[in-house]
C-alpha cells in the first residue's frame, strides 16, 4: 500500500509508485480507488497551486463548520516543509504538530483531513505547491493560527527572521484562541 501512517490518526503520507526510465518518469498522483482502499474518501472539488520563493511561509490555515476542508498536498517544483496541526476537539492528538519535507524529487504527498490547520514554508529557491480540496473556500469560514505560537513550538527549519509572511498570517490568533473546527 502506498500510504504511510503518521503519529496523528487520519493524517497520511502518500508515496506513489513511480515508473522511471531513460524517457523520464510516470506516476498516478491520485487514483480514487487507491485512496478509497486506504479509507480516504474525500470528494475533491477544487485544485489550487501557488508559486513562492525561499522563506515564504503560508499558514497556519483552516476552514470551519460546513466549509471545513480535507487537502491532498504536494510539491511540483522545489521543496517545502509542510506542517499540519490537529485542531479536532476531543482528538487524542489535539494540538500535536506533524512536519514533513515534500519535494518534487521525493514526490511524497500528505493527506490532511478535515479538522487540521495547515501551512508550509519554502526551503528551496522557489517552489510550486499544489493541493486538492474536498470543499470550496469560504472567507467567512476561514481561520488561522499564528505560525510562531510558542505553545506549538514548530521548527520551520529556517531562520524566522527570513520568513516572508502575508499581513494576514502575521496577525493570526494563538492556538488557544483559534476558531473551533
Amino acid at each position: 500500500m502506498p500510504f504511510l501512517d503518521t503519529p496523528i490518526a487520519d493524517l497520511k503520507i502518500f508515496e506513489p509508485k513511480v515508473w522511471a526510465d531513460d524517457r523520464g518518469y510516470f506516476f498516478e498522483s491520485y487514483n480514487e480507488n487507491t485512496f478509497h482502499a486506504a479509507d480516504i474518501t474525500a470528494d475533491f472539488v477544487q485544485d489550487n497551486q501557488a508559486r513562492s520563493t525561499f522563506g515564504v511561509l503560508r499558514g497556519l490555515h483552516y476552514q470551519v463548520g460546513d466549509y471545513a476542508q480535507a487537502k491532498l498536498v504536494r510539491v511540483l517544483e522545489g521543496e517545502v516543509l509542510d506542517v499540519a496541526v490537529d485542531i479536532r476537539e476531543g482528538s487524542a492528538t489535539y494540538g500535536e504538530v506533524f512536519t514533513i519535507r515534500l519535494s518534487a524529487e521525493n514526490k511524497r504527498q500528505l493527506f490532511v483531513p478535515r479538522g487540521f490547520a495547515h501551512g508550509y514554508v519554502v526551503l528551496s529557491p522557489t517552489a510550486e505547491f499544489y493541493y486538492k480540496c474536498d470543499n470550496f473556500y469560504s472567507k467567512a469560514h476561514e481561520g488561522g493560527i499564528l505560525y510562531n505560537d510558542p505553545s506549538l513550538n514548530i521548527d520551520w527549519e529556517i531562520d524566522l527572521s527570513q520568513a516572508i509572511l502575508s499581513e494576514k498570517d502575521q496577525q493570526n490568533a494563538l492556538f488557544g484562541a483559534h476558531r473551533k473546527a
